[in-house]
């Protein structure tokens, strides 16, 4: 934990408990995925809670983000309640997106959160768009954009780096770099492993931090965040974490070794967090007895929730293909 930081116990417990509900989240998810209740692709993301809930406290109800397909975290740190995340895990109606974008599209206009993405670097553009159209209306967000180090080898990528440079755009892109694109360790993929190196050569100011440290984070996030407000001008955080499961359910995940995977572990954000939490004498047992219990609850209701839920009537397949009304 980052000895420099001053982190009280108010601020430290809700730390910890935005990545418990992430991780218990996910652990539903892979049960009811087991269970063929969640149907399609799935990926998961135990181990990189540190990056979204870090980041996520650093922004405000007016900023916007895009997200890619591992994004359950990303949508929970945000504050999409769990019920309707659960109930589109499931496709049911009562969804988020009444259960037509499933785990890989979750979409939440109430908090600005514009996907949930399938695409590989497919948020990038998007995110530049938000950002535009936030400065276009006279809007003062800032737009934060999460991806993975495999999308900086697509076009979007480096498109989207340029513009945001050139008309000094309010995004902070947020690399998650789990150091595995799919199956490809980043030392085969990339000449360069430093991302944010890449960055700095479309002149936008980078810089790398422990992405399994949620405090060390945080602390990055809002000095970016802040110079974004006063300055306008893109940032870059790469955020140097670790997936602890697969790339996806689907994946036999033959790559990395178990010893690697360990090793990793015991670098576990919630882990570290708890520890430093106790060693400071923040944390009692009775804090975490009780905070995983209510957690546990809030998981436990939302799964009742989805599965009580309906499917959307066959009848209704057409709808939204082309939109109803043109909201004001």
């Amino acid at each position: 934990m980052t000895a420099k930081v001053h982190l009280g116990r108010p601020e430290g417990l809700a730390l910890l408990r935005d990545m418990l509900r992430i991780r218990r989240f996910e652990e539903a998810c892979v049960a009811l995925y087991q269970a063929e209740k969640i149907r399609g692709f799935l990926h998961l993301y135990d181990g990189e809670e540190a990056v979204s809930v870090g980041v996520m406290r650093a922004l405000g109800p007016e900023d916007g983000i895009a997200a890619t397909y591992r994004e359950h975290g990303q949508a929970i740190a945000r504050g999409i309640p769990m019920r309707p995340l659960m109930a589109e895990m499931l496709g049911k109606q009562e969804g988020c997106c009444r259960g037509r974008g499933g785990s890989m599209h979750i979409f939440d206009r109430a908090t600005r959160f514009y996907g949930g993405n399938a695409i590989v670097g497919g948020g990038l553009p998007l995110a530049l768009g938000v950002a535009l159209a936030d400065r276009m209306q006279g809007r003062k967000g800032v737009t934060a954009c999460f991806f993975g180090e495999g999308a900086v080898d697509e076009g979007e990528f480096h498109e989207t780096m340029n513009l945001a440079s050139l008309w000094r755009l309010p995004v902070l892109f947020v690399c998650e770099n789990n150091r595995y694109s799919m199956g490809t360790a980043l030392e085969r993929a990339e000449a360069e492993t430093a991302i944010f190196r890449k960055a700095e050569g479309y002149r936008v100011s980078a810089e790398a931090v422990d992405g399994m440290d949620v405090v060390s984070v945080a602390v990055a996030a809002r000095r970016a965040v802040e110079r974004i407000r006063e300055t306008g001008a893109p940032h870059f955080l790469e955020c140097l974490t670790y997936r602890f499961r697969a790339h996806s359910m689907f994946d036999a995940q033959l790559y990395r070794n178990k010893e690697e995977v360990v090793a990793w572990r015991e670098r576990d954000p919630i882990r570290r967090l708890r520890a430093w939490l106790e060693q400071a004498g923040y944390l009692h047992p009775d804090d975490m007895t009780r905070m995983e219990a209510e957690v546990d609850a809030e998981v436990a209701d939302a799964i009742a929730f989805a599965e009580a839920g309906t499917l959307e009537p066959v009848e209704n397949l057409e709808r939204f293909v082309t939109m109803d009304e043109v909201p004001s």
